[in-house]
């Protein structure tokens, strides 16, 4: 080329991109504003540690941890909330946020068993102030009744305040999802389990079924709310035995006819999510997915661009299964920049649903029903050497945020301005 040549504008490298889509069957197009229609849930709990506002005094228990201490966490509701409308500036296409109960406005103490839709009345507030849609989760952990487990436990008056508090959470994400006009999930995870295993390993999930289904009992409208159930393999002090195990909540969610939640970090290190998520859409409708990243371990780091990202967005995809499948981020990271964690993960998680819908499924399905694995195989992995980035960098600037490149010092401005001085 000669050295005169002038470089393409970013029209021109775009047009040359969607050329070289089209040749392989892909409408750039129709990818993109699919993109733009799938929302995404960003959770509040990585911008302050996951401790909430109920107590200045907060403490995190219940198997998990957020390890580091980068300055700038948030401190209050308004900081907080502050800071998710900064990350969400720099994510593109439609959010949803993801909030706790200790997550809520009061002036003053309000026990769990007694958490009112009042509580989280500025949240709609705000979130209808700027077209968010609103998620809500039970809190089971960090809390003086949860040290010795929640809904398990064998204390009938301990597990009565629990199943009160699972109650109120039913009817305030009933009443966000009124107050929002968008279907508020409401996520039940519960961390009881031991560190070694019991004897008795039947009545705590005896116990944990009879609790979750006085939950449950009261029928809410589904256009409103829904209720997911989550497993976890284990945690901190809970190695040995979960008596909330896929299994377990399989088996609940189906019979109940409730979804079921699949968080990346929740299963053995050999396992992957994207390996379930067609076996379980062969029984149900739904399914919520907490995308994370696990190292070794549920250690919830920000979510990259790897591998299991990019293959649980393509079983999404190849299963046409969008609208069947919610989803949602889970993870929280305080040793570095707690905004562009946010950021970093929620804009990789969005890429990896971009390359499958940018992946020709429908001719790699007729290749494949012909019997040609050779060629099924070629173009899958020729898909991954496609002009991607330029497509992304497209999406972003029609959604309002910056392309890969330009956000992070958008970031890092933030930070100096506003988190640095807290």
């Amino acid at each position: 080329m000669s050295q005169s040549a002038t470089r393409w504008t970013a029209a021109e490298a775009f047009e040359w991109a969607g050329a070289e889509y089209a040749a392989q069957g892909v409408d750039v197009e129709s990818a993109m504003d699919r993109l733009g229609k799938t929302p995404l849930s960003l959770h509040c709990w990585q911008g302050d540690d996951v401790l909430g506002f109920e107590s200045a005094d907060a403490k995190l228990t219940g198997g998990i941890q957020a390890t580091g201490n980068y300055p700038g966490r948030a401190r209050s509701i308004q900081e907080l909330r502050d800071d998710i409308d900064k990350a969400v500036s720099l994510i593109p296409g439609p959010s949803k946020v993801n909030l706790h109960t200790h997550y809520l406005d009061a002036s003053g103490s309000v026990s769990r068993d007694a958490l009112e839709p009042k509580h989280f009345e500025s949240w709609a507030d705000w979130a209808n102030e700027r077209g968010y849609g609103l998620d809500f989760n039970t809190t089971f952990f960090s809390h003086p009744l949860s040290e010795s487990g929640s809904l398990s436990h064998a204390d009938a008056g301990i597990r009565a305040f629990w199943i009160e508090h699972g109650k109120r959470c039913r009817a305030i994400a009933a009443y966000l999802g009124k107050r929002t006009g968008q279907r508020c999930l409401l996520n039940h995870w519960a961390h009881d389990g031991a560190k070694e295993i019991p004897i008795d390993t039947l009545g705590p999930r005896e116990r944990l079924a009879a609790s979750l289904d006085e939950i449950i009992k009261e029928p809410l409208d589904p256009k409103l709310m829904r209720d997911s159930v989550e497993s976890k393999l284990f945690g901190i002090g809970s190695e040995a035995y979960v008596p909330g195990s896929h299994e377990f909540y399989m088996g609940y969610a189906l019979t109940r006819k409730i979804m079921l939640t699949l968080d990346a970090g929740h299963f053995h290190p050999t396992e992957a999510i994207s390996a379930k998520l067609t076996a379980l859409l062969c029984f149900m409708p739904e399914l919520l997915l907490h995308v994370s990243r696990p190292v070794r371990w549920d250690s919830d780091h920000v979510v990259l661009l790897d591998d299991e990202t990019r293959q649980i967005m393509l079983e999404v995809v190849r299963a046409d299964a969008l609208d069947r499948i919610a989803l949602a981020m889970d993870y929280f990271d305080a040793s570095i920049n707690r905004v562009a964690a946010w950021v970093i993960g929620a804009r990789n998680t969005r890429k990896a649903l971009l390359a499958a819908l940018l992946e020709p499924v429908s001719t790699l399905k007729a290749m494949e029903a012909e019997g040609d694995g050779a060629g099924v195989l070629a173009a899958r992995q020729e898909a991954l050497t496609m002009p991607f980035g330029i497509v992304w960098d497209r999406f972003c600037e029609t959604r309002g945020a910056p392309p890969d490149r330009a956000w992070i010092e958008d970031a890092r401005r933030y930070e100096r301005e506003v988190l640095s001085k807290r």
